[in-house]
């Protein structure tokens, strides 16, 4: 691959800001510096960001699915042209999330993730969210499939999925969540809590280290009990993702978990499914019918199911809410992830990490995006 460059940028590493810089990379950064530094190398392709800002690519961690396409599907074609697309919003690592269905469906969605992985470097590791959840709280994961944490079928699917499973979402208030804890740390696992219905006493021996779409889908903060969303505010381990549309949290209550647990333990995600980048219409989530209107996805009894949430919305929202520099918005969409699932290349400009960044104007909308080096053409 010819080597290229992109010169007078704003780069933001991802732990310091370059404000007149410039980035030599092929499909790892090979160097990064000032102006100051740079010295032309002949037949190589060189880009003038003309003082735009140059990011690393964005990590999304809970995402079901969009544009057409669900991970549940258990197509192989249509997870393909589903990350594929999501190079468009910026995002350049993707974790296929699952959603509590039968043990089939799951198993199914799992190896065919894990196939898929094989030749496709922007699948990062896979989530799985459900079915060891609570019905208290179970948003839109269908309620029949719903079961305590099993040990035995949990290790069976993290071999069908080729050891990819990083992150698990699960309801700790569960007899069997301890042990179950205990696995998926000795496996590298992150346990995650969602959609739990535990209060502060049964959490506070919890091994959590993360909490799924925090504010949605769990037992709310009060003031006599501090439930699910306390917890995750009291404890500053713990990674809190934020699904950051303006519908599923207020705006100001962003604001508060941005104030609260500070830009090194928020991650941004989209938590979006197929009708994602589509019409609004009829859909469908789990094998439950899904309706998208105004830019909301909603079961029939008017329970949000997911969103169609871009990644790059995503960020700029996560600004505006927040008043937080780009710096930190950076921290939140790309560098916690990688520092906390162990992404060793990803989460920074620097050299010998994989050269995966977005190219930003003033308003912070996507000019290009590399991933491993090559230049996406949106489609």
């Amino acid at each position: 691959m010819t080597s290229k460059v992109i010169k007078n940028a704003v780069i933001y590493t991802g732990d310091s800001v370059i404000e007149e810089g410039f980035v030599r990379f092929d499909k790892t950064v090979s160097e990064v510096g000032p102006m100051t530094n740079y010295q032309e190398v002949a037949d190589e392709e060189v880009v003038d960001a003309k003082g735009q800002k140059l990011v690393p690519g964005f990590i999304d961690v809970h995402s079901h699915g969009g544009f057409g396409f669900d991970a549940m599907d258990a197509d192989p074609v249509k997870l393909k042209k589903q990350v594929q697309g999501m190079l468009n919003e910026g995002i350049t690592t993707y974790f296929p999330t699952t959603m509590t269905q039968s043990s089939e469906n799951i198993e199914n969605a799992l190896r065919v993730i894990d196939e898929v992985a094989k030749d496709e470097p922007l699948i990062g590791g896979i989530h799985l969210e459900g079915p060891f959840v609570s019905p208290v709280f179970k948003g839109a994961q269908p309620e029949e499939y719903i079961t305590a944490p099993d040990l035995e079928l949990f290790k069976k699917w993290f071999k069908a999925s080729g050891e990819r499973i990083k992150l698990v979402t699960y309801a700790p208030e569960h007899s069997t969540s301890p042990a179950f804890e205990d696995l998926c740390i000795e496996l590298g696992v992150v346990p995650s809590v969602g959609h739990s219905n535990a209060v502060r006493a049964e959490l506070i021996p919890s091994k959590a280290s993360h909490a799924t779409h925090m504010y949605n889908a769990c037992r709310p903060l009060h003031h006599r009990e501090p439930g699910v969303v306390g917890h995750v505010m009291l404890e500053p381990s713990i990674h809190a993702e934020l699904i950051v549309d303006g519908i599923h949290v207020h705006p100001d209550m962003i604001k508060l978990a941005y104030n609260v647990k500070g830009p090194k333990r928020i991650n941004i995600i989209t938590d979006a499914m197929r009708a994602k980048g589509m019409p609004d219409g009829d859909y469908e989530l789990g094998g439950q019918k899904v309706f998208v209107k105004d830019r909301q996805a909603r079961l029939e009894d008017g329970t949000l199911a997911g969103s169609v949430l871009t990644y790059d919305d995503a960020f700029r929202n996560m600004v505006k809410f927040t008043g937080c520099s780009i710096e930190d918005a950076v921290l939140m969409s790309s560098v916690n992830q990688a520092e906390e699932f162990k992404l060793d290349s990803k989460g920074g400009i620097e050299v010998g990490k994989d050269a995966d960044f977005n190219l930003l104007n003033d308003a912070l909308e996507i000019q290009a995006t590399y991933s491993f080096g090559k230049k996406h053409s949106k489609q």
